[in-house]
Formats: structure tokens, sequence, C-alpha cells
């Protein structure tokens, strides 16, 4: 990946900071703390003093209209005090216990976890992020199965410990290639709108791959297949119509174990509590985070069926983590799980995300830039290409930092206009948190709008 990727979506500039309150603020930053997926050296992050619902407000008052909410996790919004109280309140009373001992948080949280989880995944092992979760649902697949390999998706991202990271077919793990994890195996689902054997072929072809790459590895080699429930950072890569419960057969006969990774598409951001849930599958584990807290505390969980769990009945589980299961972070995630209901946010995800559709349906008979969108409740994209008919696309697979030119164009603009979002290669995310309105929409689709007409300068 080029370096200055993750740099330029975040702030559109390499720029360094000046002038304004916030100035200090981000020197000290710059001056004494790393930035993630980031070079160090000419990078402008902005200033966030504090945010409410879908806006961001720097030091000198400037609002940001967040349109990938935060990093695809702020799905109740910024500044939610219900949070804060909640959260108060468990402190007041116990903000720490070893894992041995348990509190009420983690009790009633474990039982509404267990109520909203489909089939039999009645139990939950609490972690501290995506990735860890991933850890530990990798290592229980193995542990439960007796197997070794694990079988992902190239395009994918499940996180940044090493055994999440080589699960993933993100390039940002290739700095790190030479200490990879042994034993993953991945496999590559066509992309619909690239595949040039006719959409009516896909389902087929793709669901024959994997069955060869299930034979050639040896299915009694296989541990589980993990996957996302809706593709993310990748570029919300839809599967093909029918593709998981292909795969769900497939590992049922052969004793695979079927891991669906929530951690982005979990907790209404595609419309249902969990991305797999449209696609009318039951896995055997979930991996979640992100919209679980909301970000507003770091915290994770993988749901873990009844026929794993019971496997350690009368053997030791062989997984720990000194802060699984923290009550606060429990307490945060109940009252998280209270506003999703209270707030009707799946509702409103679904509703809002028919709009979006709209709304960059009409965008694509303005811009001749766009080439797909692919969207699932509030989880999606904009594909910015330079011809239509080649495909050609306006930055490539692990762009180059030559290769960005454009990009970095269109992303500084929409700093500028005031929108805070997700720009990969070439593509540009929709994902606002779940309590967006018509009104907000509208406000964020026109920036983008302003902003991809540069991209329409270099169409051929």
């Amino acid at each position: 990946m080029a370096e200055t990727e993750i740099s330029y979506k975040l702030s559109g500039s390499q720029n360094p900071p000046s002038g304004g309150r916030g100035a200090l603020v981000i020197q000290d930053c710059l001056d004494h703390t790393l930035f993630s997926w980031s070079k160090q050296k000419g990078i402008a992050p902005l200033a966030i003093k504090y945010g409410k619902g879908v806006y961001l407000y720097d030091y000198d008052d400037k609002r940001y209209i967040d349109f990938s909410s935060g990093l695809m996790n702020v799905n109740i919004g910024h500044g939610d005090q219900r949070i804060t109280e909640a959260v108060v309140k468990q402190m007041q009373e116990i903000s720490y216990v070893t894992p041995g001992c348990v509190t009420k948080a983690r009790g009633d949280l474990g039982k509404k976890l267990a109520a909203i989880c489909p089939g039999d995944l009645n139990k939950a092992f609490f972690t501290l992020c995506g990735a860890t979760s991933i850890e530990n649902a990798i290592k229980l697949a193995r542990m439960a199965t007796g197997r070794h390999k694990i079988i992902s998706r190239y395009q994918s991202y499940h996180g940044s410990s090493i055994g999440a990271m080589t699960a993933s077919g993100d390039p940002r793990k290739l700095p790190a290639d030479a200490q990879q994890a042994p034993n993953f195996v991945h496999v590559d689902i066509p992309n619909a709108y690239r595949y040039p054997h006719g959409e009516e072929n896909l389902l087929k072809d793709s669901i024959d791959q994997f069955e060869r790459i299930v034979a050639y590895e040896g299915a009694a080699n296989i541990a589980a297949v993990l996957l996302e429930g809706e593709s993310g950072t990748s570029g919300c890569l839809k599967y093909p119509d029918g593709y998981l419960k292909g795969v769900r057969e497939i590992c049922s006969n052969n004793g695979i174990l079927l891991i669906m990774d929530e951690v982005m598409s979990g907790f209404g951001r595609t419309g249902q509590w969990f991305g797999f849930q449209n696609h009318g599958i039951v896995p055997d584990m979930i991996a979640m985070a992100k919209g679980l807290t909301c970000g507003y505390l770091p915290f994770g969980c993988l749901m873990v069926s009844d026929k794993i769990s019971a496997q350690y009945d009368d053997k030791m589980l062989a997984l720990g983590l000194t802060y699984s299961a923290h009550p606060v972070a429990c307490a945060a995630a109940l009252e998280t799980l209270k506003i999703y209901e209270e707030d009707n946010l799946f509702e409103n995800a679904r509703s809002m995300g028919q709009y979006v559709n709209e709304q960059v349906a009409l965008l694509k008979q303005k811009h001749p830039s766009i080439g797909d969108f692919r969207n699932t409740g509030l989880l999606g994209c904009i594909e910015l290409v330079k011809n239509r008919i080649t495909k050609e696309p306006m930055a490539p697979f692990n762009a180059k930092s030559e290769e960005m030119v454009i990009m970095n164009k269109v992303a500084a603009k929409i700093k500028d206009l005031g929108m805070y979002t997700f720009v990969r290669w070439g593509l540009v995310f929709i994902a606002p948190p779940l309590c967006v309105t018509k009104d907000q929409i509208d406000e964020g689709i026109a920036i983008i709008s302003e902003a991809i007409s540069i991209a329409d300068e270099y169409v051929n």
C-alpha cells in the first residue's frame, strides 16, 4: 500500500498544520505520537474538539459532516450522553474485576446478545476489539476441530494483529509479509462489476472455485472459513447472490466451522443486526466489535454456538484476556444496544440507505466518473473510473503515491468543503451514522458531488 494512502483518506492534504486553535494540538500529536497506516511527516490530521450526531467540530468550530461514522463504528452518532451516564454509573460501582469474577453488566450483556443472535449462538467471550475477536475465533476454531487451516477472502480485512492480518487479503499486510502466520488460505470472490464472464455465471464459478480450494487443501485439514458479513474497506464488494448459502452448505457437509466477521457490518450498519442476516444463513461464530459500543469504549465479543462451547464444559477453555468482560465496557455496550432499539436506528438505516441509493443514482447521471455504487443499508462506496466502458479505475488497487494524484485532489476537496469520510484508492465511502436524516444525506451528497467534479475532468 502506498504510504500516504491512509493519511490522505483522513486529511486530504500533505500540508503541515498552521494557525487556528487546534494547531498546537496537532503539533503535539505529530511530535509525540505515531499515526496508524500513515507516513509520519507532512500530514495534516483534523483536530477534533467534540462531536454531536453526524457532525464533528474542530477547535475553530468548523463543522465536518462525518460520512464514514469514524471508521464505520460510530453507528449511533457522536456525543450521546446516554452512554456517558451508563459508564459513569458502572464506574461508581466497580470499574474492573478479573475475568474470573462476574458482574451484573456482564451477565445482562451476554443474555442480550444471546437473544439477538440467531440459532444456538448463545455464549459470549468478551474481547477488546475486532482483531482480538478474530484472533480468538481462529484459536477456538482450531481447538474445537483439531484442524489447522483457515480459509478467507483475498479482498477482505479482519484486523492488524498477526493472525487477523494474515487472514485478511488487504495489502496493508504486505510490509509484514515475512511474518505472516502459517496455514491461512485465500479465495478470490469475483466482483460482479468487473466479472468478464457474465453475472449469470458468477455464482456457479465462485462456488466451484471455493469447492476446488477445499478439495486442494483437504477438507479434513480445514478448521474454519472466515468471511465478512458484508464487505467493507475492500470496496463494499457484493457476494454473488446465494454465495454464503453455498459456503454454509459446504462447511456443514465437511465439518468446517463458519466464522462471520461482523466487526464492521454488524449492529445495524447493513439494516440488520448482522450483515449475514441479509443472506439467510447462521454461522458457528460471530466476531463483533465497532458498533457494539460505537467506539465510545474499546470492546469486542466473540459469540459461540452451544455446540462448540459444550466441548469445554469439563475441560479448560484456553482463551483469556486481562480485560475480558470489562464491566465498564459491558455497561457501554448494553446502553448502546438499548439505543439502537429505542431510536429505531435499524429501520432508519434501511430507509436512509434506500434514499442514498436513489441520490447516488442521480449523481451517476451527472458525473461520468462514477462507474459503480455498491451499498447495503448504510455501508456503501462510490467507485470512480476514467472510462465507463473499459472501467479503468481512477486509482488502482493498492495504488502508489503517484497513482493517487487525482483521488488526493478529490479527498482534499471533500475535507475543504466540510466532510470527513473514507477515501481509498478510487473509492469514496458513504457510511454515515445510522441516525442520519435525509437533509444530512443531501448535505453530504452535495459535497461529494462537488468533489467528484474534479475526477470528471480526467474521464476519457
